[in-house]
């Protein structure tokens, strides 16, 4: 009976091993706010070694402008504009160290440079239209010693996609920590299920509308030697492969850099993916309530207002020359006075050219002008807009026209002379 015990004893402690809090769980990285342009290569020669390592990091600083440049237009790098240094030093929010080397008169490195997404983007001068993905959950599959893990336990390949920074990618990754409920919800065995139900609750929670389930299978010719990783990507429910490639290192120390530059090259395939049209939500992962067409036929919002006894506001776009605040001023009061008229709000200020002001009204547009030339205003329709302009002085009437004269009589015959003379 005592080994017995003994057994579920150790059991039991291996048990709790498995569940220690401190054991699970690495927050992921938030990279929203910058640009991440990794693997730029320097190689730099100067007086000292400070000088050499200031004059590498200004080298990547040029080199990764134009880099990020050219991945936003899909241009090459060498159509990058060229910016001053100061003004790189104002857009630059970091520099990741992936590798150095210092000597006393050379650096040699491959960094990482980091771009303020606020105040990089009115530099990028972006050509065309940038695709998004909608949010996707991503549940990383690690497979070692043919056992796959996701996160139940801490793993590195979980903590490469913790590393990663996805600020520029247009893949819109759900990450999680795999602390509390995670690794229940979001192990390994789920990321096979094929269930539209359960994954729609699951999306739901998780604040997603698809997934993505990026897999690495490591295989170590011998311990501490070279490492073997294959990975594919995985897209939805029923686990489509996108694509898939091989990496390998000489050494189990070097399998970090491995995982990390195969979390770089999956983004890639999605991205392409994306681009091609191939990374499309299923269907059965968006819950709709099904509408009756042929009983909304027909139904307006006017005719529920009049139903209602309620009338209808709409909102018009006045254009009026501002060129002060005062003329802004004296618009938006006379808007704000007619009968009729609700919120009025400037959504486009131009002090010396033309503001637009957009004004609600209950009536149409033609009722709108008609108010506003009754109060002493020019109103012209142009487009779906009015253009408005105070009347002059004295333009509101037409001149009256001066009083006729009175006919002219006419003059009388001359009198005959007298006496026949």
């Amino acid at each position: 009976m005592l080994p017995l015990l003994a057994l579920l004893a150790l059991g039991g402690a291996a048990l709790y091993a498995q569940i220690e809090p401190g054991e699970r769980g690495i927050p992921p990285i938030n990279s929203s706010s910058s640009f991440e342009v990794p693997g730029v290569d320097v190689d730099v020669v100067a007086k000292s070694a400070d000088l050499a390592r200031s004059a590498g990091w200004r080298e990547a600083q040029r080199k990764g402008w134009k880099m990020l440049w050219g991945r936003m237009n899909s241009q090459p790098a060498t159509q990058a504009p060229s910016l001053p240094d100061s003004t790189l030093d104002s857009i630059v929010a970091g520099i990741v160290i992936e590798n150095e080397q210092i000597g006393p008169h050379r650096y040699i490195a491959r960094l990482g440079v980091q771009f303020d997404r606020a105040r990089t983007g009115g530099l990028l001068g972006v050509r065309g239209e940038i695709v998004h993905s909608p949010p996707m959950l991503v549940i990383p599959v690690v497979y070692s010693a043919s056992t796959p893990t996701s996160f139940e336990l801490r793993n590195p390949w979980q903590e490469a996609w913790a590393r990663f920074r996805p600020g520029g990618s247009p893949i819109d990754y759900v990450r999680v920590s795999g602390t509390g409920a995670d690794p229940l919800l979001l192990n390994a065995m789920q990321a096979g299920r094929p269930g539209r139900g359960w994954w729609r609750m699951l999306l739901d929670q998780y604040g997603a509308a698809d997934m993505v389930v990026p897999v690495v299978s490591l295989r170590r010719v011998w311990p501490g030697g070279p490492v073997i990783g294959t990975f594919i990507a995985r897209h939805g429910p029923d686990g489509e492969i996108v694509d898939s490639f091989t990496l390998r290192v000489e050494s189990s120390d070097a399998l970090p850099k491995m995982l990390d530059e195969g979390v770089r090259r999956i983004d890639a395939i999605y991205a392409q993916a994306l681009r091609e049209g191939r990374l499309g939500v299923d269907n059965a992962l968006v819950v709709e309530q099904p509408s009756d067409e042929d009983a909304l036929a027909g139904i307006d919002d006017e005719s529920i207002a009049e139903e209602a006894g309620v009338t209808t506001t709409v909102g018009y776009s006045v254009q009026v020359d501002t060129p002060d605040a005062a003329a802004l001023g004296a618009a938006e009061s006379a808007l704000r006075a007619l009968p009729g008229a609700g919120t009025v709000a400037t959504t486009s200020l131009a002090l010396g050219g033309v503001s637009v002001i957009r004004v609600g009204f209950q009536g149409d547009m033609e009722a709108l002008r008609m108010a506003l030339v009754a109060r002493g205003w020019r109103a012209d329709v142009v487009g779906d807009m009015l253009r408005i302009a105070r009347q002059p002085a004295g333009a509101g009437a037409p001149p009256a026209a001066p009083p006729k004269a009175p006919p002219a009589k006419p003059a009388p015959p001359p009198a005959p002379p007298k006496g026949g003379q």
